[in-house]
């Protein structure tokens, strides 16, 4: 029953966030981005058609990668948004005492809305990448080497946030939840971008900024082994130098024990706002 009501909570999610006004601004958004980089690759082969193979590669990596952290960020606005009034817009609302006068568990509710939310933010996040790797390799020829992996880490990154954007839900209110798993992203991000200069520069203690960011928030972790996913493998012995510092390519693929502690991650803190969402009152 319990399965079954879940599932039931997590379908009626996805409606609710499918009618909202921010999945119109985030296809809008989307849509925007699309076409400026199709616009965008277009002219690097009309201005740079003398570019080798391995130039070629290097430039469509470094301009997908930052295309694609645009989509990224699209999606993170809108799950953030749409994570914040799931339980703490209810609840401020009265829809959530009215659910729960019934005999659901919170428990249940709240996994259910989480699984509704993955599977949109994760589904928008992951069709509107391969539309973004259609356009690359219409307009240069260039298609992504480990497309499957990179759209699995874009799609873990958004639940990450989303889970995160959840907790933060049951003790604040919809909109500071939104803001402050936002503000969390772009300062993992920044975190990530000031380690990785500590890395080229060989100073260890700016480079421990970016690792701890990323044990502490995963999002830019994630991230930088989605980047190692569609950059073509050959680049790094060919333009070592271009990996200096640089915020749009990735050195090396993900550790499997970094996977597994993302996945704890999450699990912990669903833990948590199960338990924050069982003790708040309605």
């Amino acid at each position: 029953m319990t399965a079954r009501t879940m599932l039931t909570i997590a379908a009626l999610t996805v409606k609710e966030a499918s009618r909202r006004r921010v999945l119109r601004a985030l296809a809008g958004l989307t849509i925007l981005l699309l076409a400026l980089s199709a616009w965008g690759f277009s002219r690097i082969v009309a201005e740079f058609g003398t570019l080798t193979s391995g130039e070629a590669k290097l430039a469509a990596s470094v301009v997908l990668n930052l295309v694609m952290f645009g989509l990224s960020l699209i999606a993170t606005l809108g799950t953030a948004f749409l994570a914040g009034p799931t339980l703490s817009g209810e609840i401020e609302s009265g829809t959530a005492l009215a659910v729960l006068a019934r005999p659901i568990r919170r428990s249940a509710v709240l996994v259910g809305k989480w699984l509704g939310l993955v599977a949109f933010g994760s589904g928008f996040v992951v069709l509107a990448a391969l539309a973004q790797c259609l356009v690359v390799w219409a307009t240069v020829g260039y298609w992504p080497p480990r497309l499957a992996v990179g759209l699995g880490l874009l799609a873990a990154q958004v639940t990450v946030l989303l889970t995160l954007g959840l907790l933060l839900s049951t003790v604040i209110s919809p909109m500071a939840s939104g803001i402050m798993a936002i503000g969390l992203f772009c300062a993992t991000w920044i975190a990530g971008v000031v380690g990785n200069f500590g890395n080229a520069l060989g100073n260890e203690s700016v480079a421990h900024v970016g690792t701890v960011s990323q044990i502490l928030l995963p999002t830019d972790g994630l991230w930088r082994g989605a980047m190692n996913a569609f950059q073509d493998p050959t680049l790094r012995g060919q333009f070592s130098e271009a990996f200096s510092g640089n915020p749009f390519l990735s050195e090396a693929p993900l550790t499997i024990a970094y996977l597994a502690w993302t996945g704890l991650w999450a699990a912990l803190v669903l833990g948590l706002a199960a338990v924050a969402f069982q003790r708040r009152d309605l």
